[in-house]
């Protein structure tokens, strides 16, 4: 990186002297720089972030939204987890002090409180557990409803489809407007009532980008008496998210997009008033509890039952159960300080080119725009008729993008620039 934490401290340091920049840094949160609290304005970063990752040479990777690359420092951070571990000596790779930073850095990002954060493994999970914490398979026959949109992830619409014909759901889908590139609020008022339990949409949808006005859903949604749930796995890290403005309820992602982590490790928030008064505990475990005392052993001290605890009132305690996935952690405890030190404002900002370009010139060569005008997302998608040739004539060029039955997706990241994109339209002239 062009500006470490260190530096910022230093540039701080410097300004109020060294003893008082001692105190201060000890008041702050992990996630808060020095030079925030100062009000220092720090030169922003360089782009094209190349020379952070490990992409072959030659390869034009442009298919972030599918799989991002770890940047080497996760990478790194990962190896040394691993050889720790077939060591013994992974104390400070599985750490309290570790997870804790992990979900304060997450929560900053969003704007969330950490006891609002839970560790899922991965974003369907989180999405399972607003579902049944809610209760909607037991209240699926006393007439309640759900709502969600047609570019809502499949998987979720799945489990949504699964509760509408073994429990009677009544799920109501919103159809895409305009060549199934977009859902229009009007199209949402017309299907949720005072009836709704929930909403769920994708904030950013996987298949094209459109991206929901989550305020305005959230809006809609509470005139009503319902929860919004909103997937966030293609804009955590790539789009401002700010889950208190939005009045989102609930949000889930997985680490191995735009996050730059790896599988097997995600984010379940919650609002935290919500948690015990409308959702629940669906499944229980081990941090349900932050101690759980036993009472059979000798010298504990006696109790009429084995164990007693107390149960914990954080999303932790309410969604999570046994071991968190520690490798994956190890990666998100360097790409979320990364992410934070390049600016989720100035990744959004610095790709706003690269998506101009594509949506210029890919027409010109045949392929139609299924992504609304105007959308600052991290991917866009084309349609086209025959994939054959496609998918040829990027395997020549060796460039890696999604190329779907009837699409493809492109979706730049903070290691891409204008070489990577006329090289990719290059390769479909």
């Amino acid at each position: 990186m062009t500006i470490s934490r260190r530096d910022l401290l230093a540039s701080a340091a410097a300004a109020v002297g060294t003893a008082a920049a001692r105190r201060l840094t000890a008041q702050l949160p992990p996630e808060l720089s020095m030079a925030d609290a100062l009000g220092i304005r720090m030169a922003p970063p360089s782009f094209p972030r190349k020379e952070d990752f490990a992409i072959p040479a030659g390869l034009t990777y442009i298919n972030g939204a599918y799989t991002h690359p770890m940047p080497l420092v996760s990478s790194a951070a990962m190896r040394k987890y691993a050889d720790a571990r077939s060591s013994f000596q992974t104390d400070d790779a599985t750490s309290g002090t570790l997870s804790a930073s992990v979900k304060a850095a997450f929560a900053s990002l969003i704007n969330a409180k950490p006891s609002e954060i839970a560790f899922v493994p991965n974003t369907s999970s989180g999405e399972n557990l607003v579902v049944n914490g809610l209760e909607i398979p037991e209240q699926a026959k006393r007439g309640i409803n759900v709502v969600t949109d047609a570019l809502h992830f499949d998987g979720s619409i799945l489990n949504l489809q699964l509760l509408q014909q073994g429990r009677g759901l009544d799920l109501r889908i919103v159809m895409p407007r305009d060549n199934g590139s977009r859902i229009d609020l009007r199209d949402m008022e017309k299907v949720i009532d005072r009836k709704t339990r929930l909403v769920e949409v994708s904030l950013v949808a996987m298949y094209n980008g459109f991206q929901h006005d989550l305020k305005a859903v959230c809006d809609l949604a509470h005139a009503n008496g319902a929860y919004v749930y909103a997937d966030i796995i293609q804009a955590a890290g790539a789009s401002p998210i700010d889950v208190k403005a939005t009045g989102v309820d609930f949000a889930a992602c997985a680490s191995f997009k735009w996050l730059m982590a790896d599988f097997g490790l995600g984010f379940l928030y919650a609002k935290e008033e919500l948690l015990d008064r409308v959702v629940h505990r669906s499944q229980r475990g081990y941090h349900s509890s932050r101690d759980i005392v036993t009472h059979f052993l000798p010298y504990d001290p006696p109790a009429p039952m084995p164990f007693t605890w107390e149960l914990g009132r954080d999303a932790s305690a309410f969604f999570e159960t046994g071991s968190n996935a520690w490798g994956p952690m190890n990666a998100l405890g360097q790409s979320l300080p990364y992410i934070a030190q390049l600016g989720v404002a100035n990744i959004e900002a610095w790709r706003q080119p690269m998506l101009a370009r594509l949506r210029e010139e890919m027409p010109r060569l045949g392929f139609e725009p299924v992504t609304p005008p105007g959308t600052r997302s991290a991917l866009i998608t084309f349609t086209f008729k025959d994939r054959v040739p496609v998918v040829e004539r990027l395997r020549k060029a060796n460039v890696n993008a999604r190329v779907g039955r009837n699409f493809i997706r492109l979706s730049p990241s903070v290691y891409n620039d204008m070489a990577d994109v006329e090289r990719l339209l290059g390769a479909l002239a």
